[in-house]
This record gives C-alpha cells, structure tokens and sequence, in this order.
C-alpha cells in the first residue's frame, strides 16, 4: 500500500510539474494580466533582501555587512516566474541585481530587453499596465539602484564596439527607457498622457490627434484654450492630468540648456574631436536664424555623433554621446516641423537634411545612407529636372521614408506581435516609436512632394475623399469589386474571403485567392505573393502606415478599387462607380481569364524514379513539373553550379492514386474525379457557388487526409533507395535533402503556380523523406492549393504533382532573379531580391531588393528581416539572427549574377520557339562562401489582359516625362 502511494504521489508530481512547464495561452496570459491589475501588489510577491552570496532574505533581516550588503527589492510571484520558463515573457523587470548577458538577451534577438521596453511602454499608455495598483508599492522598486545598474549596463555593452555598430538604433532607443542618468522618454510621454486623456473627454480628440501627428509648441495653448473653455466640466483630478502633461509639453519644448550640455560634452575624454564639434554647435546655436539652419547644423551633429560611436573610444564616452544625440533629437524633431519650405529647392534640400537625420539617429545604415546620397548628388548641380527625373526624386524620399519606418517595425515587429496576442495595446507601440522619431516629419515632407509631383506629372491618386494620398502606389495594374477588409495587424490567422479586397499592413505568407491587395509592407517584388497577383491580375498597391488608418473608417464598405498601368490608384464606394466601373462587373462569365491544364502529352507509363540529368525542358508536363524539367536542362548548361536531383515523376503519383482508397469502396483517383462530377452536377442544378466549394473543400479535405495515410509501394521504396546512393552517394537518410512538390499545372504561359504547393526543407531521416512524399502528394489538394486553381483553371482535377528531391545546399544567403526591370528599369536590366539563409525572397521577406544593370544598380531596398534559417547537416532548419548595418549582395555576386543572365538569355533563349524568345525568366538561387549556385528556372507570366486592359489605359495619366522643371518653383 505504501508503495502504491508512493507511485500516485510521484505521478501527481509528474502531473503538476508537466502541467506548470506547459506553454500558457494567450488566453491565459490575458487572465494572468487582468488578476496582476487588480492585485494591490501586482505581478510582486513581497519585499525582499538580494545577497551578494545569492541568498534572500526578509525585508526586516538585511544582508550582513561583511558581505558588502545587497539590494531591496520586489520579489515575484512564481506565475510570473513561470512565464518566463514557459513563454519567455518578461513582465515589468526589476533591474538591479540582474545578470548584463541575460537581459540583453542576444542570442534570442534581444527579445528580454525589447520586452523591458514595451513593458515601459504599456506603462505609460494605461496607468501602469500590470501595475495600476502596485506601482506605489512601496519599495518594490529603488530607482538609486535602478539607475546605477543601468549606467553599469551600457557602461558594459558599449565596450563591444561590433554590438554598438550593428544595433545602433536599438541600443539608442533603449537609452530612451532604460534609467542610468535620472532620464526620462518625454515625447512618449506626452503622447500617452494626450490619449489617456482623450480617452476620458472624447471632446479632447482633435488635439490629441494633432499632438500625435503634427506635434508643435503651438499645441500647448490648444490645450490650455481646451482647458479655459472645459474648466466648468472638468473635475479636479482631470484638471491634475492637464497640468502634469502640460508640464511635460513644456519641458519637451523647452529650448536647450546649452550650458550644461556644453559641460556635458567636455566630460568625454577620448575624443576631443567630437567635443571641439559639440562645443562649436552649442556655441553657435544661438546665431541659427531660422528652422531650416538649426535642422540642418542639428543633422551634422547627429552624424558625426554616431560616426565617433562607431570608433574605438571610452565606453563612458560613448553613453554621454548617445545621450546627447537622443536630447538633439528631440530638438531636430521640433524644428523639422517649423521648417516649412517654398519652392522645389528647398523640399529637396529638406529631405537631404532629415536624411542625414535619420541615419545620425539610427534609422538608415551607412552602406543605404550612402547610397541614398549619390541619387541626391546629381540632383544638386541641376537648375531644372524632367518630370521622369521628378517622379524617381518622389520614389527615392518614399523609398528614404520606408526605409527608415521599415527599420523600426524590424527591430520591435516579433516583440510587438507576441505581446498583441494576448495584450492588444501593444500594437500601438511600433507607431509610437516612429512618431517620436524624424520618420514622422520625413513622411510629410514626401507627403508635399508627392502633392506637387502628382500636379506636374498629371498622376492622381483618388482614394474616396481622403487628402495625404500621395504615398500610395501602384504594384500592378487591375481592377476588382467587393468589400474593403482593412487588417492592421498580424495577417496570419486571417482568413481571406476571394471576393474581399484587402488592406495589410504585411502580406501573410500564404495568401489565398482576393480580389484585390494593398499593403504597407510590400516584402518584395518577387516574392510568391507578389508574384501570384501580377500573373493574375489582381490590383496591387503599396501604402504607408497613416494611409491604413484612415482606411479603416472604409472598413467592411463595398468598393471599387483599380491599378493603372502607371501606376495611379482609384479607391472609391461603391455608388461613387460610374457606369463604364460598373459595367465591368456586370457579366460573370466562369470562362474568362480561364486557362487549361494540358494533359494530352503526359506519361503515367513512367514509374519509376528518373535521375534528373536525364530530363530536360521538353519533360515538363509530360514526365515532371517544370522545376524539375528546366533544373535538368541547367544542369546540363551549368553542370557545376546545379546540384545533382532525383525526380519522381506523374507516373509514380497515378500509380498509388489508382490504390484503393480505405472505406470508399473505390481508388484514390476515382474518387478525385467523382468529386468533381458531382460539383458540375450541383452547378448544372443552379447550386450557388458557395455551396459547390464548401461541398469541394469538403471532399479534397478528406483526399488529402487519406493520401497521408497511404501505404507507399515497397518496390517504389526499393527504387529509390537504390536512385538515391546512384544520384547522391550515400544510402537515404545520410543526406540532408528538399522535396519540391512540382506540378503540370505550373508555369503555363498564363498562369504561374508559384508557391501554392509544398516545400520541405532539408529533410535527412528515411523515414521523413517517405512520408514527406505524400505530404508534398497531399498538398495539391489543400484549400489554399485548390482556391487558386479552381478560380483560374478549366480543368483543376487533371492536377498531377510530381516531386523534385535535391541535396540541401547551407547557402549564406539566397532569393530571385527575374530578367527583366519591373516597375523600373528596362527588359535589359535585372531585379533581384535576396535574403539571407534559405529561401530568400519567395515568402514575402522584406528582403534586399536591386535593380542590376549592365554597369551599376541601385538599391530598391534593403533587407528589414532580421531573422533567417540555415540549413544544418543534421536535418530541419536552424533560426538565426542579422542586423542590416552591411549590405547581402557584394560586387562579386552581382557580375555573376549579370553573367548568369546573360547565359540564361543565350543558352536557353537560343532553344524557344519563336514566340518565346523574348521570355523572362524566374530564377531562384543562391551563395555559399561567394559561389553562385541555381535551384529553380521557370517562366516569369505577368497578366497581359491587366495591363492592356482598355479601362486601365483610360486611367492612366497622359504625361509629357521630357517637360522641364525649374527647382525654383514653388510648391503651392
């Protein structure tokens, strides 16, 4: 009996141990959050003494002198603990006392001490967040200790001069909300308190709006008017809140003690450059007459700033500068809003100068500062400039804008949606680091020129009646009816309607079929997404952040919404459309814009594995998909810079379709065709066609179930082992390996396919690889897989996958060459999109995107992920983490980039038909250790039907580009 209680005692242990290690809810979380808001002592356990010798003591018994003492603090409750275990949540920290290495928390991207800030934030925004009732708990937190442990902290980091020059922007911003020198983050405070407040008096809004989007000192008698109007309504604790924000207005306006910053600056001891540039600044501020001349000496200084940060100098040295530039920023913030500039001259110059800002503040790297620059230099010497040259002047400031917001969102994005999940406030976090920033007065000042340029070019956007629309642009062209979804958050449990348009603020990688896109966050040009909405004509636009916002009030209305060819956007409601929009949607026939899959030329006599030296292009749709038939052809033309591949072609699919399949009395493929023949059915009997697809989505889910379960055929099996030591030398399952699902209705000349099926990376067990198999098989019958093609193909039942198997390749980095410009350049030029790691730039990273000509290129972006997987030699994929402070791609990648373009164009040029000669091509690559290896060609389709569509053409602006300009010529 004893026994037996033991073992039940030892179970429940098991029990309530498994229980408290498992990952929490967000659900949960959310519960956890609202108990600590309510608790007088918050997410603390009690008062606690901190030894040096590591024990703890009680608040009344302190650490024995002759240990030097220990710090008093808080202690945790053990739920907050175990979120730290189970979520790696980090509620509220308590600082002194902790370990340097753990809250920088580097090797998990910094995660513990963004957190820390956005806990700062939440805060801020909603009266202390987990601590509304605990943030006067007394002793709980000793900001003496806080601040010395925060001047150790950075006195510590900023050692590493390699940290410091690849996080500049988040160890700046820290700065901001980590205490080490009695400091305070005062823009964000005053935006908090300004919401906190309109949240109580809704009739405070307006300004509330105004000091969040166009803040100026002028704001602080819109208050104090607000409140001389109000005072009769307002109670005495209100009137409180007013006067603390107006407090902290005036001290965010207040000018700079010039003085004492100036005895700040002779502090730094290893650099008397910088203290000589300082000291002159301070001293010559007074003699800056006017906005423009303070921004501009301010942006000086905020570059060379950072310049000495970056080179060897006193740690301490260091913090005071880095405290200096976020003072200087707040000042360069102001002035840039008081600058209000004239003529085209002056807008440029203004642009040039809040560029310099945003890289001495940390939003652009050097490398992108750089080469911003060289576009603003052949501008400089000019006393008029083309409309043409005007438009690429709006797309560098949109592309400076971008970049600058892009890099924010990259630092916080992952943080950020972790905390909405369960804590929706979070969200606003990322917005309120860019409107404390210069991205805020960037974003306006290209707001003016787009206005200007849009008079001079004759482009128009016309999005319902909304102003500041400039921003907004074209990706490609089309046209499309329905409600407007606007999703300002995480797009990846959406779930997409066909017939919706959609406003993301980041495309979800699996997109299924819309009607129409827009997004903040375009990734890049060539990902699938993008690439899908281009081949099928679905309108596509790019717009900034505000753009968003203000479409939600649009939200859930019926629009009508287009893409010209130039790239000007409509966006109106539905009773705004004209007859010629209406008329468009009129008729609804099922066959226009349809395609068919040719199956009139496929072998399902071959089952047996083929090596993929033997196929070549003719093999696709015949014997394979075209991944694996055009890898077979560049293996023939570039032997050493394909890898070797085994193919399993259609035959070996049909063989096991015509299975039986359990419990339906019939095979895997009669069943398929069954399904269709009974949705032509239910359409013959007028069946609506939400009825036929719920019906489909029904059917094909219980085929794909089925066909994971399937029983591979032993001398398959057999077959392939023998092909895979043949092919890779060495047996399956010593060999890491990708299989490429690869199908017949891929790459047709009007549809592409990319994307829609599945890619397993790096698989090494056998035992993987053979169910990977019919994974791959089983993914053409997904409801993501089957809404595309059911909306664009005759034919979707003639589906026929076949699998391409290669040997994983750890490249450095990897992504897309399309031979042509798109949306820029010429059909000479190249673009190209790269990220780093595996898989580049076809799931919609925000990758480095170039436009590669014959003797130069040009930056369309640079890469804002910061994460990446690599391919270990053991299996699966391994996450890893970049900063953006170099550039992916170096000279020596892009001439072999040029030269394998130039061999694509030559070699399998020289073997299309006549029609095809002029084909783009879709390469997918990448770089290991500098050497340029080819994993997939396939033809790049765009829709023709978009682009010469007789409406489109009719919206397009008629523009004279060769008309000059007069840099004089003032905007209004």
């Amino acid at each position: 009996m004893r026994n037996y209680c033991k073992v039940i005692l030892l179970f429940l242990s098991f029990l309530i141990t498994n229980t408290y290690s498992q990952k929490k809810t967000s659900e949960e979380i959310a519960t956890l959050i609202t108990s600590y808001k309510a608790d007088i002592r918050g997410p603390y356990e009690r008062i606690n003494w901190f030894c040096k010798d590591g024990s703890r003591r009680n608040s009344k018994d302190p650490c024995p002198d002759e240990e030097n003492g220990g710090l008093q603090h808080a202690s945790f409750k053990s739920s907050v603990l175990k979120l730290r275990e189970t979520n790696n949540l980090y509620f509220t920290e308590i600082l002194a006392g902790l370990n340097i290495e753990s809250f920088l928390d580097e090797k998990e991207n910094f995660s513990r001490l963004k957190q820390y800030q956005l806990s700062k934030y939440l805060a801020s925004i909603n009266n202390g967040w987990i601590l509304q009732k605990a943030q006067f708990y007394r002793g709980a937190i000793q900001s003496e200790d806080e601040e010395n442990w925060g001047k150790s902290f950075y006195e510590n980091i900023l050692k590493n001069e390699a940290l410091v020059n690849s996080n500049f922007y988040l160890i700046r911003q820290s700065l901001k909300d980590i205490p080490h020198n009695g400091d305070s983050n005062l823009g964000q405070l005053m935006r908090s308190e300004s919401k906190i407040l309109a949240e109580v008096y809704p009739s405070f809004m307006e300004i509330r709006i105004k000091i969040h989007g166009n803040p100026q000192r002028t704001d602080i008698g819109l208050v104090k008017e607000f409140l001389q109007k109000n005072d009769a309504k307002l109670k005495t604790e209100t009137k409180k809140s007013f006067d603390k924000m107006l407090l902290t207005m005036e001290q965010f306006y207040a000018p700079l003690d010039f003085k004492k910053l100036n005895d700040i600056a002779g502090k730094i001891k290893s650099n008397k450059k910088i203290v000589t540039e300082l000291q002159n600044y301070f001293s010559n501020y007074k003699n800056l007459d006017s906005p423009k001349n303070i921004l501009i000496e301010t942006a000086s200084i905020l570059s060379s700033i950072r310049f000495t940060v970056s080179q060897k100098i006193l740690a301490s040295d260091k913090l005071i500068l880095l405290d200096l530039s976020n003072l200087l920023e707040t000042n360069a913030i102001i002035e840039s809003e008081n600058w209000e500039t004239e003529t085209l001259q002056e807008t440029v110059d203004k642009l040039e100068t809040l560029t310099c800002a945003a890289f001495g503040t940390g939003l652009l790297e050097l490398w992108e500062f750089n080469e911003i620059e060289n576009q603003f230099n052949t501008l400089k010497s000019k006393q008029e400039i083309t409309v043409d040259e005007l438009n690429n002047l709006l797309t560098l400031g949109r592309n400076i804008v971008e970049w600058s917001s892009s890099l924010i969102k990259a630092n916080y994005y992952e943080t950020v949606i972790k905390y909405t999940a369960f804590e929706p406030l979070a969200y606003g976090f990322t917005d309120d680091r860019i409107r404390n920033s210069i991205a805020l007065n960037l974003g306006k000042t290209v707001s003016k020129l787009g206005e200007f340029v849009t008079k001079k070019s004759n482009l128009k956007n016309a999005v319902f009646n909304l102003q500041d629309v400039s921003a907004m642009r074209g990706l490609n062209p089309g046209y499309a009816f329905g409600q407007l979804v606007v999703i300002d958050g995480n797009p990846d449990d959406v779930e997409v309607n066909s017939n919706n348009i959609y406003v993301f603020l980041k495309p979800p990688i699996d997109l299924k079929p819309v009607a129409g896109i827009m997004t903040v966050s375009e990734g890049n040009l060539v990902s699938h997404v993008q690439l899908l909405a281009r081949n099928l004509g679905i309108p596509n636009a790019a717009l900034s952040n505000d753009n968003l916002k203000k479409l939600k009030e649009f939200n859930g209305k019926k629009v009508f919404y287009a893409v010209s060819n130039k790239g000007n956007v409509i966006l109106k409601l539905e009773e705004n459309m004209t007859k010629e929009e209406k008329l468009l949607f009129e008729k609804q026939v099922r066959n226009t814009n349809m395609i068919e899959v040719p199956i009139e030329n496929i072998r399902l006599d071959v089952t047996k594995v083929v090596n993929m030296r033997t196929v070549n292009a003719t093999d696709s749709g015949r014997l394979c998909g075209p991944k694996a038939a055009n890898l077979g052809e560049l293996k023939q033309l570039f032997p050493n810079q394909v890898v070797e591949g085994l193919i399993i072609p259609f035959g070996v699919f049909k063989e096991h379709m015509n299975l039986p399949m359990p419990n339906e009395n019939k095979t895997y493929w009669q069943y398929l065709t069954d399904t269709f023949v009974e949705a032509t059915k239910k359409r013959d009997e007028n069946k609506s066609e939400t009825e036929v697809e719920t019906f489909m989505l029904k059917s094909l889910e219980k085929l794909h179930t089925s066909i994971l379960k399937i029983e591979l055929k032993q001398s398959f099996i057999t077959d392939l082992k023998s092909n895979f030591k043949t092919a890779f030398k060495s047996d399956i399952g010593k060999v890491p390996v990708f299989l490429r699902s690869d199908t017949n209705m891929e790459d047709l000349k009007e549809f592409t396919g990319a994307g829609l099926n599945l890619t397993l990376f790096n698989i090494l067990e056998e035992q993987k690889i053979i169910e990977g198999i019919k994974r791959v098989w089983a993914s053409a019958y997904t409801e993501r897989s089957f809404k595309w093609r059911q909306k664009y193909l005759l034919n979707p039942e003639n589906v026929y996958p076949s699998i391409l198997i290669i040997p994983s390749v750890d490249v450095d980095y990897s992504g897309v060459l399309i031979t042509k410009g798109i949306n820029l350049g010429t059909d000479t030029d190249l673009t190209v999109a790269v990220s780093k790691g595996a898989g580049g730039a076809v799931d919609g990273q925000s990758a480095e995107t170039r436009l590669i000509t014959a003797n130069g290129n040009i930056l369309l972006a640079p890469a804002r992920q910061s994460d990446y997987n690599r391919l270990p030699i053991t299996g699966g994929t391994k996450k890893y983490f970049t900063s953006f402070d170099a550039p992916i791609l170096n000279e020596l990648n892009m001439n072999d980039i040029r030269v394998l373009a130039k061999n694509i164009r030559e070699k399998i040029g020289e073997k299309s038909t006549e029609n095809d000669v002029n084909q783009v091509y879709d390469v997918e690559f990448g770089f290991k250790n500098n050497k340029l290896w080819l994993f997939q060609i396939r033809p790049f389709v765009e829709n023709k039907r978009a682009k010469s569509s007789e409406y489109l053409n009719s919206i397009a602006p008629k523009t004279v580009t060769n008309k000059k300009i007069n840099m004089s010529e003032k905007l209004n």
